[in-house]
């Protein structure tokens, strides 16, 4: 069975990449799709609040690597609406690191953060606008946030190009220059480790969902797990087996800073000579 064709990154996408440093990619899941997930969100959630009987209900959950939870999650590891996007701006030789599921009450007392990823060190690296990132998330909207101060994700546009300020005085949704992105359940916002990014507080009546999937170059150490579960590489095609760091082969030294000669194939998964033929087409019509 053909492998669902990939949404691509557009000349108009990866201008704004380039100098906003981030993108919205509006309606990339279905409502069944949205629906499936905050099914498996919510039992996350109850389960959480009934292993921790003392839970502040106000903070919500923060669940890393979902994949392992459900097949509902794996799906989301190459979802054809975003993956060849991830693939047009970072390149082939990518894994996956990390996925989460988040929910953020309704909290007044939760005043949201700014922060750049990837800890002390990645704060202190940026890269050109024409290079590869480093790392980048996709965060799947499972739920509205069509107005500000609803928990929003809250950035600052331009920023991965900019030294983050560490100063006494904390950066906020509400310093000068942050813009609260306003999406739709089944919306989805790319972003890099370096642009100065958030959370505002979510004074709504409604919780806040979302699914946040990490991917980063191969000679990265993953940030959720040491190695997938035998159980979970068994629910996965051979594409989402290599974004989870397998090989096909026990591991060496250099392993992961010098791909499998099979890499491009297995990432792209017949998208390189869909693209050849379309271009040959192209070429032969004029």
């Amino acid at each position: 069975m053909p492998s669902p064709k990939l949404n691509r990154l557009t000349e108009e996408q990866r201008r704004q990449w380039a100098i906003d440093g981030y993108l919205v990619l509006k309606g990339v899941l279905s409502r069944p799709e949205i629906d499936r997930l905050i099914r498996e969100v919510d039992r996350l959630h109850r389960k959480h609040m009934l292993q921790n009987k003392d839970a502040d209900r106000k903070k919500g959950i923060d669940r890393r690597n979902v994949m392992e939870d459900s097949d509902v999650f794996v799906g989301l590891i190459d979802h054809p609406a975003t993956f060849g996007v991830v693939l047009d701006l970072m390149g082939p030789h990518i894994q996956l690191s990390m996925s989460e599921a988040i929910v953020r009450p309704p909290n007044p007392d939760f005043k949201g953060y700014i922060h750049t990823d990837g800890g002390q060190a990645m704060r202190h690296i940026r890269v050109t606008e024409t290079s590869w990132p480093l790392q980048l998330k996709i965060q799947y909207f499972l739920t509205d946030v069509n107005k500000p101060f609803r928990g929003n994700f809250t950035l600052f546009p331009g920023s991965h190009l900019r030294p983050y300020p560490e100063g006494e005085t904390p950066i906020t949704a509400e310093t000068p220059g942050a813009v609260q992105v306003c999406v739709e359940a089944g919306d989805a916002a790319i972003f890099p480790h370096s642009l100065w990014h958030g959370v505002s507080p979510n004074l709504s009546t409604r919780p806040r969902k979302t699914v946040i999937y990490c991917y980063s170059q191969m000679c990265f150490r993953p940030f959720d797990f040491e190695k997938p579960t035998p159980e979970l590489l068994k629910r996965c095609t051979p594409r989402q087996k290599r974004l989870l760091g397998d090989l096909g082969y026990d591991w060496k030294q250099g392993a992961y800073f010098y791909s499998p000669p099979d890499q491009v194939e297995i990432i792209n998964n017949g998208v390189v000579k869909a693209a050849q033929k379309t271009e040959k087409s192209r070429k032969t019509k004029r």
